[in-house]
């Protein structure tokens, strides 16, 4: 039955989705079967795996107003990566939430969905939007785990405390169950004082829950998703690829040991 794994943080430009993208391939790279549930109303992770979205006729938007299934949306990411699957979204999904607000069950709706497909998968990543929203808790009720991206860079714990507040909150009311899997730094740069003092603030806040792995700025992790791929197929001997697959061993080390 699948783990799922909800990435997350109410700040934007932090490599939530490039994370995303990069767990799931590198996860399904080791020999998992990965559903990359893109719940972003950006659909960056949908247009990042190389999906047109001209062609698709059901994403997510359908799947949370109840129009369609979830198994009936999900799309292979890529034929090269036979173990990697995609749930797409469209932008309407923004709309969608503001349908949801008057629907029965409202923050649940995603976990009865995820609920559907768990035995079809070892992991479902959801990657979701840059806000504290109803589709944001919907993530965090579904999920077994959270993954935190955090940018080194001067404000990174700016929000991160009414987050974890938030994941609390879901966890006393709506999901017991629920974990911190652990937190990620992004767009590290060991050359600048800066990114080395945000990195050891982050250790002191959250201790054992950093993970050793961290994200470098990298070009080439900026160009992959142009190019419709995970950055493990565009230039798997980049900085950035190699990181991605080291978290992908300390993810698996954490939720498999």
């Amino acid at each position: 039955m699948a783990k799922v794994i909800t990435v997350t943080n109410q700040k934007g430009g932090v490599g939530k989705t490039t994370t995303s993208i990069n767990l799931a391939f590198y996860l399904a790279k080791k020999n998992r079967t990965v559903l990359l549930i893109d719940f972003d109303p950006q659909g960056n992770a949908t247009s990042g795996l190389g999906i047109d979205k001209r062609n698709l006729k059901e994403t997510m938007c359908d799947v949370m107003l109840g129009e369609a299934e979830l198994k009936n949306v999900i799309c292979q990411a890529n034929q090269k990566i036979k173990k990697l699957f995609v749930a797409p979204t469209m932008p309407e999904l923004a709309n969608v939430e503001v349908q949801m607000a008057d629907m029965e069950d409202k923050f649940r709706i995603l976990k009865k969905a995820t609920d559907s497909v768990k035995d079809d998968y070892d992991y479902i990543i959801i990657d979701s939007p840059p806000s504290l929203s109803l589709l944001t808790v919907n993530g965090m009720i579904a999920a077994d785990y959270l993954l935190l991206p955090v940018q080194t860079e001067f404000y990174a714990l700016e929000g991160v405390a009414q987050l974890l507040e938030s994941m609390n909150l879901v966890k006393k009311a709506m999901n017991p169950k629920l974990k911190l899997l652990g937190v990620l730094a992004t767009m590290y740069d060991r050359r600048t004082v800066l990114s080395s003092q945000t990195l050891a603030e982050l250790k002191r806040y959250f201790k054992d829950k950093v993970f050793e792995t961290t994200i470098p700025r990298n070009v080439r992790l900026a160009e992959a998703p142009s190019h419709g791929v995970a950055i493990g197929q565009y230039d798997r001997f980049s900085k950035g690829a190699k990181a991605y697959k080291s978290l992908a061993d300390e993810v698996l080390e954490r939720i498999e040991k």
